[in-house]
């Protein structure tokens, strides 16, 4: 009996929920799952999973067996990524996620680059605005843009997203510049409708700040935002990322430099260290060489430190 790809059955199978799930996901018959996980309580001596016709679930022992499996599996994972030759390459399909805005603009350039540099590997790039679940979506790779990580999965910080609130030149000489943040509360804010959609947070004096905000355009991709921003509709927060170019360009002004927005993570996000496939490993690493400083940073001025 193959007891490496056995602990791994039973661990996708506890991981998915389901036999299938777990199939599917091992690119295997349901059948093989099933032999598998017989094989691997032949071996320990014990049931590990109570399987009915409606659900699955893990036994005592299979809880106490989970644990250990993940563990030898990781450690399996790191030993061969330790002695693998040099002339090892990425391959095969890495399925990333990411936010319509952020995969547009640099993901998918980033993901152009990689994949021409590993004519092995391929990518399937889903650009989303909210947050997937990464078995139930069978996702490899999550970059994600936050300070409110799931303790459920595994990240390695990639970037720091900075922001900055503007305004284009044609709408501040209408309406006047704002001058302390409390004005903000009285001008069109143009808001996201998950992050931040009534209170902007900012750093005052080394402590944080939120002002409420308001306004008649709201929407859930904040390049559509960055979009009626400069087409005068009112202020927005954007990310540097998004608005580094049409800054540099005149479209957009910055304003209240004194006064940075909250600085987010930038992380790439994975479900599991256990025998991580090279291509993700190599992906990460690839990535954050590529975003660790930020480079969208160089062409936008960044506000000052209060």
């Amino acid at each position: 009996m193959d007891r490496l790809k056995a602990m791994q059955v039973f661990v996708e199978v506890a991981d998915r929920g389901s036999l299938s799930a777990a199939a599917i996901h091992l690119d295997m018959s349901r059948a093989m799952v099933s032999r598998y996980l017989a094989e691997m309580e032949q071996w320990v001596g014990v049931r590990l999973l109570h399987r009915t016709t409606r659900r699955l679930s893990l036994t005592p022992a299979g809880a106490e067996t989970l644990p250990r499996c993940r563990q030898m599996l990781e450690m399996v994972g790191e030993l061969r990524s330790a002695v693998a030759s040099p002339e090892d390459a990425p391959r095969g399909l890495l399925r990333i996620t990411a936010s319509v805005s952020f995969g547009a603009r640099h993901l998918a350039a980033l993901v152009a680059e990689y994949v021409g540099l590993h004519p092995g590997a391929s990518v399937d790039l889903v650009l989303v605005e909210h947050a997937v679940n990464l078995i139930e979506e069978r996702v490899d790779l999550a970059v994600r843009i936050t300070n409110d990580l799931d303790p459920n999965v595994i990240a390695r910080k990639l970037a720091v997203c900075r922001s900055v609130v503007c305004a284009a030149p044609a709408y501040l000489a209408r309406e006047g510049e704002p001058a302390r943040l409390e004005d903000l509360s009285q001008r069109n804010c143009l808001t996201h409708t998950h992050f931040g959609k009534s209170l902007w947070r900012f750093m005052r004096d080394g402590q944080p700040v939120d002002v409420p905000v308001d306004g008649n355009i709201r929407a859930n991709d904040v390049s559509a935002l960055a979009r009626a921003a400069v087409e005068g509709a009112g202020i927005a927060m954007l990310p540097t990322y998004l608005a580094a170019d049409d800054i540099a360009a005149g479209r957009l002004r910055p304003i209240l430099a004194s006064f940075p927005p909250e600085e987010l993570g930038i992380y790439g996000v994975y479900a599991s260290r256990r025998q991580m496939p090279l291509i993700l490993r190599s992906m990460l690493d690839f990535l954050a060489a590529r975003l660790e400083s930020a480079p969208w940073d160089a062409q936008a001025p960044r506000p000052a430190r209060a």
